[in-house]
């Protein structure tokens, strides 16, 4: 079979030659034959030097995904079973499997696909053109890897829902990949038990990513009265109360969210110690201020103020401003803990803004460790775009 051929500009391709993954519409000089979007292409430097296959897509300013760096590899379904089994036997190594991202992306060499496992149940995710072809025959490879290992998977459920589809000039899709069933599913995560719901809740149910973040403020909050703002589903707040805190307030704006972290709480016979109201966190976490309540823990884990670089400058203002109003509230010897999942907001950036803030709130921050996503959300070096949850614990001591 012959492929079209991607020849980089001179001078350009610094990413995908430092490792990572994608070359994009402004780096090439030349495409010589014949494709389709979706097509798997050949990708040469400027001079010849061939760099690897990937699908192709003219629709995406990401104009070559990179499958592989060998360019005389076929992207047939033994190259996908090799892929599907690394991935797994990684999340082996690495993680607690029962729930966990077996696929993540450009980091597991599958670029654009995300594939999460919520104890029997896979949901996936497609976010680009080329992974299309691909992604039923890698359910199947995954459902065929699992049970060698005697993991049964029940069911499928596709959540290509995200806006990003439409810069792939993809529709989006919701629904099962092969035989209905239950879309809620219980798991247990650092011994709390969720009731997740597949097809409504965010992104795919769940987020897999804080799962060992979560573990480590439960040594925090034990014997602690805590405040978890940007609840969502309970979690850190969960964490808290089976860690042992003696009182935990969970806030978000979403009526639902509160709905589900409530079910939460009941599931673990937490109801009495661990309360959900809906609430808008910037209007509250001054109202409470002004009410003079004070936390022994405060935690901060808000959804990503910015999704492109353009914005970071108002994703600065917001993540200083929720910093500020939550170091208030934090007791002198107090702790807080703080995030951002926004790829744009880095970790010199984030640590930058939440210092600003501890000066405008005149707090002494002592950092107590710095953390990222989870493992089986592996980091890939020089795809820049894998790394993306920065999450930091200080102890809060008031200025005197």
């Amino acid at each position: 079979m012959s492929y079209a051929v991607v020849t980089l500009k001179k001078g350009e391709g610094r990413t995908l030659k430092a490792g990572g993954a994608w070359v994009f519409d402004n780096e090439i000089e030349s495409i010589t034959g014949g494709f389709t979007n979706g097509s798997i292409v050949l990708v040469h430097d400027f001079d010849g030097y061939p760099m690897g296959r990937g699908f192709i897509n003219q629709n995406s300013k990401i104009r070559v995904r990179m499958m592989t760096r060998d360019v005389h590899q076929e992207i047939n379904e033994a190259f996908l079973r090799m892929r599907v089994k690394n991935a797994w036997e990684y999340r082996k190594t690495t993680v607690d499997t029962s729930s966990c991202r077996l696929i993540f992306g450009e980091a597991d060499f599958l670029p654009g696909l995300t594939v999460d496992k919520y104890e029997d149940v896979l949901v996936v995710e497609c976010l680009a053109l080329g992974m299309e072809a691909f992604k039923e025959t890698i359910v199947k490879l995954l459902k065929e890897v699992l049970a060698e290992d005697g993991v049964i998977i029940r069911g499928v459920f596709e959540r290509s829902d995200a806006n990003e589809r439409k810069k792939e000039g993809l529709p989006k899709v919701k629904g099962w990949i092969g035989e209905p069933y239950k879309t809620e599913v219980e798991i247990v995560e650092n011994g709390v038990h969720y009731l997740v719901d597949v097809e409504n809740g965010q992104k795919t149910g769940f987020f897999l990513d804080q799962k060992y973040n979560r573990l480590a403020m439960q040594r925090i909050c034990k014997g602690k009265r805590v405040l978890d703002c940007f609840t969502h589903m309970g979690t850190f707040a969960l964490n808290a109360g089976i860690a042992g805190a003696t009182e935990v307030t969970g806030l978000d704006i979403s009526d639902y969210a509160v709905s589900q972290a409530t079910e939460n709480a009941k599931r673990n016979g937490l109801e009495d110690r661990v309360i959900f109201r809906c609430a808008n966190v910037f209007d509250e976490l001054p109202r409470l201020a002004e009410a003079g309540e004070k936390y022994d823990v405060v935690i901060l884990d808000p959804p990503a103020f910015t999704k492109s670089r353009q914005a970071t400058k108002n994703a600065i203002k917001g993540y200083r401003e929720i910093n500020i109003k939550g170091l208030k509230l934090v007791k002198d010897g107090g702790y807080l803990a703080t995030c951002s999942c926004s790829h744009f907001m880095t970790q010199e950036l984030l640590a930058k803004t939440v210092r600003e803030a501890a000066r405008s709130a005149h707090k002494r921050l002592r950092q107590v460790e710095f953390r990222t996503q989870s493992p089986d959300h592996p980091i890939l070096w020089a795809a820049d775009e894998s790394y993306y949850l920065k999450f930091f614990i200080f102890q809060v001591v008031d200025e005197k």
